[in-house]
């Protein structure tokens, strides 16, 4: 297996190796770090987490190698601290390393990162992912077509609207958006939501990837608020899909998902697109539910993951250029926590 030549970094070899000196890594540390970054499959491994996380058995399919030889070189990434894990259930999911001011071999790490991340990943690898990504959204769509009618029923198992709209309105009400904000729900499924936010924004659209799910949106809208169900623009499809149509690039003051992350293939390539489809000081709204164990709701509800860590979600935002300017966590009494995110595209 043969990997690209780096492509040169913004830094010089003498500036990297004089932070090395001066933050004073530790010649085991930086030992442990040259042995990961010395293998082409491991390279290949960090290249593809750059973009998703992926769990062991997607890792094989993608790379064409076996769990066990996969499993070693992932236990040499992650004691050179390059990956990290999340459990999922019985799954544990592998991602790149948030890199820290304070970690002494953060420049090595950075350097390595923007040297991968300049080269175009190779079409194999790239084939498999997209295949791994294709096999999660049909996952997750198919869930919906068998369980559409039934779905809002299994959703408020976990979390109710009602359990946290008074707080969503009122971070709504402190954003001072115009009226004349362009927004959009994504996946607004059966909840309420839409149709208050087609109270505050009569230039507001709906996006959904599932047919039989905007179907129902639309006819929910129609049932709670008819006078306004025109104003709204339903579109079938994802934010990848918008923005394959430029007059979409920068156009939106508000983006709302509401309890929609957790059923998306690849939530981290969903923050590089909203950072794409909302305006100069757009905002991201974001409910969702704290990372958990309780893997049955993967059955019950379609979920593709259990929650999300705040340094998952800080992460993806910081590398799609969004900012973090309110948090609020709401804990249940099922044990379940709402998290509440509010982003700017700065």
């Amino acid at each position: 297996m043969t990997t690209a030549a780096a492509q040169p970094t913004t830094q010089s070899d003498d500036t990297i190796a004089a932070h090395i000196v001066q933050a004073g890594v530790a010649p085991d540390e930086l030992t442990r770090l040259f042995k990961a970054l010395s293998d082409g499959l491991r390279l290949d491994i960090l290249h593809l987490l750059r973009t998703d996380s992926y769990g062991v058995l997607e890792l094989c399919r993608i790379v064409d190698v076996r769990q066990s030889a996969l499993s070693h070189h992932l236990k040499i990434l992650a004691q050179a601290d390059l990956v990290s894990t999340r459990r999922e259930g019985n799954s544990i999911f592998y991602r790149r390393a948030l890199v820290l001011d304070d970690d002494p071999a953060a420049e090595i790490k950075r350097a390595a990162f923007a040297a991968l991340d300049a080269q175009q990943l190779r079409e194999e690898l790239a084939a498999g992912a997209q295949q791994i990504n294709d096999e999660r959204s049909e996952q997750s769509l198919l869930f919906f077509e068998r369980h559409a009618d039934r779905f809002i029923e299994k959703q408020d198992l976990i979390a109710e609207y009602a359990q946290y709209r008074e707080t969503l309105h009122d971070l709504l009400a402190g954003l001072r958006l115009p009226e004349n904000s362009s927004a959009i729900e994504v996946g607004p499924g059966e909840s309420p939501l839409l149709s208050e936010l087609a109270e505050r924004f009569p230039n507001l659209s709906a996006l959904d990837n599932s047919r039989e799910m905007l179907t129902r949106a639309e006819k929910q809208l129609q049932q709670l608020a008819p006078k306004l169900a025109g104003n709204v623009d339903f579109v079938h499809g994802d934010t990848t899909a918008l923005l394959a149509d430029s007059q979409n690039l920068a156009r939106y003051d508000l983006m709302v998902f509401n309890m929609v992350l957790h059923h998306i293939p690849s939530p981290q390539t969903t923050f590089k697109d909203c950072a794409q489809l909302l305006a100069s000081g757009g905002t991201l709204i974001l409910i969702d539910l704290s990372h958990h164990d309780q893997d049955w709701v993967k059955a019950s509800c379609g979920d593709l993951w259990l929650g999300f860590a705040d340094s998952d979600l800080d992460g993806w935002a910081e590398a799609a250029g969004l900012h973090c300017s309110q948090r609020v966590y709401l804990g249940l009494k099922n044990g379940f926590q709402v998290q509440i995110r509010v982003f700017i595209n700065q």
